[in-house]
Protein backbone atom coordinates (compact mmCIF):
# COMPACT_ATOMS: atom_id res chain seq x y z
CA UNK A 1 0.00 0.00 0.00
CA UNK A 2 2.57 2.56 1.00
CA UNK A 3 4.39 1.63 -1.85
CA UNK A 4 1.49 2.86 -4.37
CA UNK A 5 1.13 5.75 -1.79
CA UNK A 6 4.77 7.09 -3.34
CA UNK A 7 4.59 6.04 -6.59
CA UNK A 8 1.35 8.11 -6.82
CA UNK A 9 2.63 11.15 -4.88
CA UNK A 10 5.81 10.86 -7.53
CA UNK A 11 3.49 11.25 -10.74
CA UNK A 12 1.21 13.80 -9.31
CA UNK A 13 4.21 15.81 -8.31
CA UNK A 14 5.65 15.13 -11.38
CA UNK A 15 2.31 16.85 -13.13
CA UNK A 16 2.60 19.49 -11.21
CA UNK A 17 5.67 20.36 -11.99
CA UNK A 18 7.59 19.81 -8.71
CA UNK A 19 10.86 19.75 -8.14
CA UNK A 20 12.21 16.34 -8.59
CA UNK A 21 14.48 16.64 -4.82
CA UNK A 22 11.50 18.07 -3.11
CA UNK A 23 8.72 15.28 -4.77
CA UNK A 24 11.56 12.07 -3.37
CA UNK A 25 11.92 13.75 -0.37
CA UNK A 26 8.32 14.17 0.30
CA UNK A 27 7.20 11.22 -1.14
CA UNK A 28 9.31 8.70 0.36
CA UNK A 29 8.83 10.39 3.75
CA UNK A 30 5.02 10.00 3.66
CA UNK A 31 5.98 6.11 2.86
CA UNK A 32 8.22 5.85 5.82
CA UNK A 33 5.95 7.19 7.64
CA UNK A 34 3.04 5.11 6.90
CA UNK A 35 5.77 2.09 7.26
CA UNK A 36 6.38 3.23 10.81
CA UNK A 37 9.59 4.26 10.21
CA UNK A 38 11.51 5.88 12.55
CA UNK A 39 11.53 9.51 10.62
CA UNK A 40 14.38 10.66 13.21
CA UNK A 41 17.38 8.93 10.93
CA UNK A 42 15.84 10.72 7.90
CA UNK A 43 17.94 13.55 8.16
CA UNK A 44 20.97 11.74 9.45
CA UNK A 45 21.17 9.69 6.53
CA UNK A 46 20.33 13.04 4.24
CA UNK A 47 23.20 14.79 5.73
CA UNK A 48 25.74 11.56 6.27
CA UNK A 49 25.07 10.65 2.30
CA UNK A 50 25.88 14.06 1.33
CA UNK A 51 29.23 14.10 3.29
CA UNK A 52 31.32 12.55 1.12
CA UNK A 53 34.67 13.14 -0.32
CA UNK A 54 34.05 11.43 -3.52
CA UNK A 55 30.96 13.38 -4.24
CA UNK A 56 33.16 16.33 -3.65
CA UNK A 57 34.64 16.59 -7.16
CA UNK A 58 31.10 17.53 -8.33
CA UNK A 59 31.18 20.72 -7.26
CA UNK A 60 34.35 21.54 -8.43
CA UNK A 61 34.12 19.99 -12.19
CA UNK A 62 31.01 22.30 -12.60
CA UNK A 63 32.93 25.54 -11.23
CA UNK A 64 35.78 24.81 -13.81
CA UNK A 65 32.82 24.26 -16.46
CA UNK A 66 31.56 27.51 -15.62
CA UNK A 67 35.15 29.46 -15.71
CA UNK A 68 35.91 27.77 -18.79
CA UNK A 69 32.87 28.92 -20.69
CA UNK A 70 32.78 32.49 -19.43
CA UNK A 71 36.67 32.91 -19.14
CA UNK A 72 37.47 32.35 -22.99
CA UNK A 73 39.11 29.13 -23.44
CA UNK A 74 36.01 27.34 -25.04
CA UNK A 75 36.22 30.42 -27.23
CA UNK A 76 40.02 29.89 -27.75
CA UNK A 77 39.75 26.19 -28.31
CA UNK A 78 36.69 26.61 -31.40
CA UNK A 79 39.14 29.06 -33.48
CA UNK A 80 42.33 26.78 -32.82
CA UNK A 81 39.87 23.99 -34.21
CA UNK A 82 38.24 26.10 -37.02
CA UNK A 83 41.06 27.55 -38.92
CA UNK A 84 42.06 23.75 -39.20
CA UNK A 85 39.12 21.86 -40.48
CA UNK A 86 36.09 24.77 -40.69
CA UNK A 87 36.77 24.62 -44.25
CA UNK A 88 36.36 21.27 -45.46
CA UNK A 89 33.02 19.82 -46.30
CA UNK A 90 30.88 20.09 -42.84
CA UNK A 91 33.77 21.44 -41.28
CA UNK A 92 32.00 23.41 -38.69
CA UNK A 93 30.17 20.26 -37.90
CA UNK A 94 33.20 18.57 -37.31
CA UNK A 95 34.22 21.44 -35.24
CA UNK A 96 31.34 21.43 -33.15
CA UNK A 97 31.78 17.73 -32.25
CA UNK A 98 35.60 17.94 -31.83
CA UNK A 99 35.21 20.68 -29.23
CA UNK A 100 32.19 19.27 -27.28
CA UNK A 101 34.69 15.93 -27.00
CA UNK A 102 37.40 18.58 -25.71
CA UNK A 103 35.15 20.62 -23.93
CA UNK A 104 33.41 17.23 -22.14
CA UNK A 105 36.86 16.11 -20.91
CA UNK A 106 36.86 19.10 -18.65
CA UNK A 107 33.53 20.04 -17.33
CA UNK A 108 31.72 16.79 -16.68
CA UNK A 109 28.21 18.07 -17.67
CA UNK A 110 26.37 18.28 -20.89
CA UNK A 111 24.14 21.31 -20.29
CA UNK A 112 27.59 23.26 -19.53
CA UNK A 113 29.09 21.34 -22.57
CA UNK A 114 25.79 22.64 -24.61
CA UNK A 115 25.57 25.85 -23.48
CA UNK A 116 29.78 26.79 -23.62
CA UNK A 117 29.97 25.33 -27.00
CA UNK A 118 26.28 26.13 -28.65
CA UNK A 119 26.77 29.91 -27.96
CA UNK A 120 29.82 29.91 -30.44
CA UNK A 121 28.68 27.28 -33.06
CA UNK A 122 25.29 27.70 -33.53
CA UNK A 123 25.52 31.34 -35.07
CA UNK A 124 28.92 30.55 -36.95
CA UNK A 125 27.07 27.70 -38.28
CA UNK A 126 23.81 29.30 -39.19
CA UNK A 127 25.42 31.92 -40.86
CA UNK A 128 28.04 30.11 -43.11
CA UNK A 129 24.66 28.64 -44.35
CA UNK A 130 24.10 25.19 -42.26
CA UNK A 131 20.22 24.26 -41.24
CA UNK A 132 19.88 26.09 -37.84
CA UNK A 133 17.41 23.12 -36.82
CA UNK A 134 19.96 21.01 -37.92
CA UNK A 135 22.69 22.52 -36.31
CA UNK A 136 20.96 23.02 -32.78
CA UNK A 137 20.15 19.24 -32.83
CA UNK A 138 24.15 18.94 -33.43
CA UNK A 139 24.50 21.14 -30.71
CA UNK A 140 22.54 19.21 -28.39
CA UNK A 141 23.08 15.72 -29.42
CA UNK A 142 27.11 16.46 -29.03
CA UNK A 143 26.88 17.91 -25.82
CA UNK A 144 25.83 14.76 -24.28
CA UNK A 145 29.21 13.75 -24.28
CA UNK A 146 29.75 16.00 -21.57
CA UNK A 147 28.35 13.09 -19.06
CA UNK A 148 30.35 10.14 -21.12
CA UNK A 149 33.73 11.43 -21.61
CA UNK A 150 35.66 11.10 -18.34
CA UNK A 151 35.41 13.43 -15.87
CA UNK A 152 31.65 12.56 -15.91
CA UNK A 153 29.39 13.69 -13.05
CA UNK A 154 26.91 10.67 -13.65
CA UNK A 155 29.88 8.09 -13.65
CA UNK A 156 31.09 9.82 -10.08
CA UNK A 157 27.71 9.48 -9.01
CA UNK A 158 27.92 5.77 -9.93
CA UNK A 159 31.21 4.87 -8.09
CA UNK A 160 29.61 6.30 -5.35
CA UNK A 161 26.58 4.25 -5.26
CA UNK A 162 28.00 0.90 -6.77
CA UNK A 163 31.33 1.24 -4.41
CA UNK A 164 33.50 1.44 -7.70
CA UNK A 165 36.61 3.02 -8.45
CA UNK A 166 36.33 6.38 -10.67
CA UNK A 167 39.22 6.34 -11.90
CA UNK A 168 38.30 2.79 -13.58
CA UNK A 169 34.95 4.38 -14.31
CA UNK A 170 36.58 6.96 -15.70
CA UNK A 171 38.72 4.73 -18.26
CA UNK A 172 35.65 2.54 -19.07
CA UNK A 173 33.76 5.92 -20.70
CA UNK A 174 37.19 6.94 -22.62
CA UNK A 175 36.57 4.54 -25.81
CA UNK A 176 32.59 4.76 -26.18
CA UNK A 177 32.94 8.83 -25.70
CA UNK A 178 35.46 8.57 -28.82
CA UNK A 179 33.18 5.87 -30.75
CA UNK A 180 30.30 8.23 -30.18
CA UNK A 181 31.94 11.40 -31.03
CA UNK A 182 33.27 9.91 -34.50
CA UNK A 183 29.97 8.84 -35.26
CA UNK A 184 28.34 11.62 -34.82
CA UNK A 185 31.33 13.16 -36.84
CA UNK A 186 30.35 10.74 -39.89
CA UNK A 187 26.82 11.38 -39.54
CA UNK A 188 27.58 14.94 -40.09
CA UNK A 189 29.92 14.45 -42.89
CA UNK A 190 27.12 12.94 -44.81
CA UNK A 191 24.75 15.43 -44.00
CA UNK A 192 26.91 17.87 -45.39
CA UNK A 193 27.89 16.16 -48.75
CA UNK A 194 23.72 15.40 -48.99
CA UNK A 195 22.81 19.05 -48.14
CA UNK A 196 25.69 20.71 -49.81
CA UNK A 197 27.21 22.61 -46.32
CA UNK A 198 30.47 23.74 -46.87
CA UNK A 199 32.67 25.27 -45.29
CA UNK A 200 34.52 28.68 -44.59
CA UNK A 201 37.21 29.76 -46.37
CA UNK A 202 40.37 28.24 -45.77
CA UNK A 203 43.13 30.05 -43.79
CA UNK A 204 46.23 29.89 -45.34
CA UNK A 205 48.86 27.56 -42.91
CA UNK A 206 50.78 30.30 -41.52
CA UNK A 207 47.65 31.83 -40.09
CA UNK A 208 46.75 28.88 -38.11
CA UNK A 209 49.61 29.12 -35.55
CA UNK A 210 48.91 31.59 -33.63
CA UNK A 211 44.90 30.67 -32.81
CA UNK A 212 46.36 27.35 -32.48
CA UNK A 213 48.98 28.72 -30.06
CA UNK A 214 46.31 30.58 -27.98
CA UNK A 215 44.39 27.47 -27.65
CA UNK A 216 47.27 25.54 -25.84
CA UNK A 217 46.17 26.40 -22.69
CA UNK A 218 42.95 24.81 -23.30
CA UNK A 219 44.35 22.03 -24.69
CA UNK A 220 46.67 21.46 -21.95
CA UNK A 221 43.86 21.53 -19.80
CA UNK A 222 42.05 18.16 -20.21
CA UNK A 223 45.63 16.32 -20.25
CA UNK A 224 46.47 18.16 -17.19
CA UNK A 225 43.09 16.32 -15.64
CA UNK A 226 42.98 12.96 -16.79
CA UNK A 227 46.95 12.70 -16.69
CA UNK A 228 47.27 13.64 -13.24
CA UNK A 229 44.10 11.30 -12.32
CA UNK A 230 45.42 8.12 -13.97
CA UNK A 231 48.76 9.06 -12.73
CA UNK A 232 47.87 8.79 -9.03
CA UNK A 233 49.48 11.88 -8.89
CA UNK A 234 45.74 13.19 -7.32
CA UNK A 235 42.17 11.60 -6.35
CA UNK A 236 39.34 12.26 -9.15
CA UNK A 237 38.46 14.91 -6.54
CA UNK A 238 41.56 16.93 -6.32
CA UNK A 239 41.70 17.23 -9.99
CA UNK A 240 38.42 18.79 -10.46
CA UNK A 241 39.47 21.65 -7.73
CA UNK A 242 43.13 21.29 -9.77
CA UNK A 243 40.99 22.02 -12.99
CA UNK A 244 39.15 25.11 -11.22
CA UNK A 245 42.64 27.27 -10.08
CA UNK A 246 43.89 26.19 -13.47
CA UNK A 247 41.18 27.69 -15.52
CA UNK A 248 41.16 30.52 -13.42
CA UNK A 249 44.38 31.61 -13.17
CA UNK A 250 44.57 31.23 -17.61
CA UNK A 251 40.93 33.09 -17.72
CA UNK A 252 42.50 35.82 -15.25
CA UNK A 253 46.09 35.95 -16.11
CA UNK A 254 46.77 34.76 -19.67
CA UNK A 255 43.15 35.50 -21.14
CA UNK A 256 42.40 38.63 -19.22
CA UNK A 257 38.80 37.77 -19.55
CA UNK A 258 37.46 36.81 -16.42
CA UNK A 259 36.25 39.85 -14.66
CA UNK A 260 34.83 39.99 -10.67
CA UNK A 261 31.26 40.24 -12.26
CA UNK A 262 32.00 37.43 -14.53
CA UNK A 263 33.03 35.86 -11.40
CA UNK A 264 30.41 36.53 -9.23
CA UNK A 265 27.85 35.32 -11.63
CA UNK A 266 29.70 31.94 -12.35
CA UNK A 267 30.07 31.39 -8.38
CA UNK A 268 26.33 32.12 -7.89
CA UNK A 269 25.31 29.92 -11.15
CA UNK A 270 27.91 27.08 -9.62
CA UNK A 271 26.13 26.69 -6.73
CA UNK A 272 23.06 27.17 -7.88
CA UNK A 273 23.85 23.66 -9.31
CA UNK A 274 26.01 22.00 -7.44
CA UNK A 275 23.03 22.52 -4.43
CA UNK A 276 20.53 21.24 -6.90
CA UNK A 277 22.40 17.82 -7.78
CA UNK A 278 23.27 17.73 -3.80
CA UNK A 279 19.31 17.55 -2.61
CA UNK A 280 18.47 15.43 -5.50
CA UNK A 281 21.06 13.14 -3.78
CA UNK A 282 20.01 13.65 -0.56
CA UNK A 283 16.14 13.04 -1.53
CA UNK A 284 17.05 10.26 -3.89
CA UNK A 285 18.67 8.74 -0.32
CA UNK A 286 15.04 8.85 1.69
CA UNK A 287 13.64 6.71 -1.26
CA UNK A 288 15.93 3.70 -1.04
CA UNK A 289 15.85 4.41 2.47
CA UNK A 290 11.88 3.32 1.49
CA UNK A 291 12.55 0.84 -1.36
CA UNK A 292 15.21 -0.87 1.52
CA UNK A 293 12.52 -1.11 4.04
CA UNK A 294 9.86 -2.41 1.77
CA UNK A 295 12.34 -4.60 0.18
CA UNK A 296 12.21 -3.83 -3.32
CA UNK A 297 15.07 -4.32 -4.53
CA UNK A 298 14.85 -8.12 -3.21
CA UNK A 299 11.41 -8.16 -4.67
CA UNK A 300 12.46 -7.14 -8.33
CA UNK A 301 15.69 -9.36 -8.34
CA UNK A 302 13.43 -11.98 -7.51
CA UNK A 303 10.74 -11.34 -10.49
CA UNK A 304 13.58 -11.17 -12.74
CA UNK A 305 15.16 -14.27 -11.20
CA UNK A 306 11.45 -16.15 -11.86
CA UNK A 307 11.11 -14.94 -15.30
CA UNK A 308 13.95 -16.65 -16.58
CA UNK A 309 15.43 -13.31 -17.91
CA UNK A 310 18.95 -13.59 -19.48
CA UNK A 311 21.48 -11.19 -19.26
CA UNK A 312 20.74 -9.54 -22.61
CA UNK A 313 16.81 -9.33 -22.44
CA UNK A 314 17.28 -7.93 -19.01
CA UNK A 315 19.82 -5.11 -20.95
CA UNK A 316 16.75 -4.45 -23.16
CA UNK A 317 14.10 -4.31 -20.51
CA UNK A 318 16.62 -2.09 -18.66
CA UNK A 319 17.86 0.11 -21.65
CA UNK A 320 13.84 0.63 -22.37
CA UNK A 321 13.27 1.65 -18.72
CA UNK A 322 15.65 4.34 -19.10
CA UNK A 323 14.42 5.92 -22.39
CA UNK A 324 11.34 6.72 -19.93
CA UNK A 325 12.64 7.79 -17.06
CA UNK A 326 14.99 9.70 -19.32
CA UNK A 327 12.02 11.40 -20.39
CA UNK A 328 11.18 13.05 -17.30
CA UNK A 329 14.11 12.67 -15.10
CA UNK A 330 17.73 13.91 -14.96
CA UNK A 331 20.44 11.18 -14.83
CA UNK A 332 21.22 12.27 -11.39
CA UNK A 333 17.80 11.17 -10.12
CA UNK A 334 18.00 8.09 -12.08
CA UNK A 335 21.38 6.59 -11.21
CA UNK A 336 20.14 7.03 -7.58
CA UNK A 337 16.68 5.80 -7.67
CA UNK A 338 17.40 2.69 -9.70
CA UNK A 339 20.87 1.84 -9.66
CA UNK A 340 20.64 0.29 -5.85
CA UNK A 341 17.72 -2.00 -7.22
CA UNK A 342 19.78 -3.25 -10.24
CA UNK A 343 22.71 -4.22 -8.64
CA UNK A 344 21.93 -7.46 -7.25
CA UNK A 345 21.01 -8.22 -10.23
CA UNK A 346 23.81 -7.05 -12.86
CA UNK A 347 25.86 -9.15 -10.23
CA UNK A 348 23.23 -12.54 -10.48
CA UNK A 349 23.36 -12.40 -13.78
CA UNK A 350 27.16 -11.28 -14.14
CA UNK A 351 27.27 -8.24 -15.92
CA UNK A 352 29.93 -6.48 -15.33
CA UNK A 353 29.40 -3.65 -13.12
CA UNK A 354 31.80 -1.05 -14.88
CA UNK A 355 30.81 -2.26 -18.34
CA UNK A 356 26.66 -1.50 -16.67
CA UNK A 357 27.80 2.15 -15.89
CA UNK A 358 28.73 3.02 -19.42
CA UNK A 359 25.17 1.09 -20.54
CA UNK A 360 23.77 3.16 -17.99
CA UNK A 361 25.16 6.80 -18.91
CA UNK A 362 24.97 6.30 -22.83
CA UNK A 363 20.92 5.64 -22.17
CA UNK A 364 21.51 8.70 -19.67
CA UNK A 365 22.87 10.63 -22.57
CA UNK A 366 19.72 9.98 -24.78
CA UNK A 367 17.66 11.10 -22.13
CA UNK A 368 19.27 14.22 -22.41
CA UNK A 369 17.95 15.18 -25.97
CA UNK A 370 14.41 13.72 -24.61
CA UNK A 371 11.17 15.64 -24.54
CA UNK A 372 9.49 16.67 -22.48
CA UNK A 373 12.45 17.43 -19.50
CA UNK A 374 15.52 17.05 -21.64
CA UNK A 375 18.10 18.98 -19.77
CA UNK A 376 20.10 19.93 -23.33
CA UNK A 377 16.68 20.61 -25.47
CA UNK A 378 16.08 23.42 -23.10
CA UNK A 379 19.53 24.82 -23.11
CA UNK A 380 19.92 24.90 -26.53
CA UNK A 381 16.62 26.26 -27.25
CA UNK A 382 17.47 29.20 -24.40
CA UNK A 383 21.11 30.45 -26.27
CA UNK A 384 19.60 30.47 -29.70
CA UNK A 385 16.44 31.79 -28.44
CA UNK A 386 14.12 29.23 -30.75
CA UNK A 387 11.13 27.13 -29.49
CA UNK A 388 11.98 24.21 -27.79
CA UNK A 389 10.17 22.17 -30.53
CA UNK A 390 12.13 23.25 -33.43
CA UNK A 391 15.16 22.10 -31.21
CA UNK A 392 13.23 18.60 -30.92
CA UNK A 393 12.47 17.93 -34.18
CA UNK A 394 16.48 19.27 -34.73
CA UNK A 395 17.82 16.32 -32.20
CA UNK A 396 15.69 13.36 -34.42
CA UNK A 397 17.55 12.35 -36.73
CA UNK A 398 20.50 12.15 -34.06
CA UNK A 399 18.56 9.18 -32.17
CA UNK A 400 19.69 6.58 -34.40
CA UNK A 401 23.19 7.49 -34.05
CA UNK A 402 23.11 6.95 -30.18
CA UNK A 403 20.87 3.93 -30.23
CA UNK A 404 23.81 1.82 -32.64
CA UNK A 405 26.21 3.27 -30.35
CA UNK A 406 24.43 1.64 -27.61
CA UNK A 407 23.86 -1.66 -29.45
CA UNK A 408 27.43 -1.58 -30.41
CA UNK A 409 28.57 -1.13 -26.21
CA UNK A 410 26.15 -3.40 -24.97
CA UNK A 411 27.20 -6.18 -28.06
CA UNK A 412 30.88 -5.74 -27.52
CA UNK A 413 31.65 -5.44 -23.87
CA UNK A 414 35.73 -4.66 -24.26
CA UNK A 415 34.50 -1.08 -26.00
CA UNK A 416 34.33 0.01 -21.90
CA UNK A 417 36.49 -2.57 -20.46
CA UNK A 418 39.33 -2.17 -22.69
CA UNK A 419 41.75 0.31 -20.79
CA UNK A 420 40.44 -0.43 -17.37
Amino acid sequence: MAAIVVITLLFVFAFLRVPIAISLGVSSIIGLWMVDFSLNTVIQKMFTGVNSTTLMAIPGFVFAGLIMAKGGISKYLIDCIRVWIGHTKGGLSIVTVVTCMIFAAISGSSPATAAAIGAIMIPMMVKAGYDKKYTMGLVASAGTLGILIPPSIPLILYGSVAEQSTGRLFSAGILPGILLGFALMVYAVIVAYRKGYGGLEKIPLQDRWRPTLKAVWGLIMPILILGSIYSGIVTPTEASFLAALYAIIVSIFIYKELSFSNFSEILKESINTTSMIFLIIAAALVFGMFLTTEQVPQDFAAWVSDSGFNKWMFLLVVSLLFFVLGMFLEPTAIILITLPIFLPIISALEIDVIHFAIIMVVNMEIGMITPPVGLNLFVVSGISEEKVEKVIRGVVPFFAIFIIVLILIIIFPQISLFLT
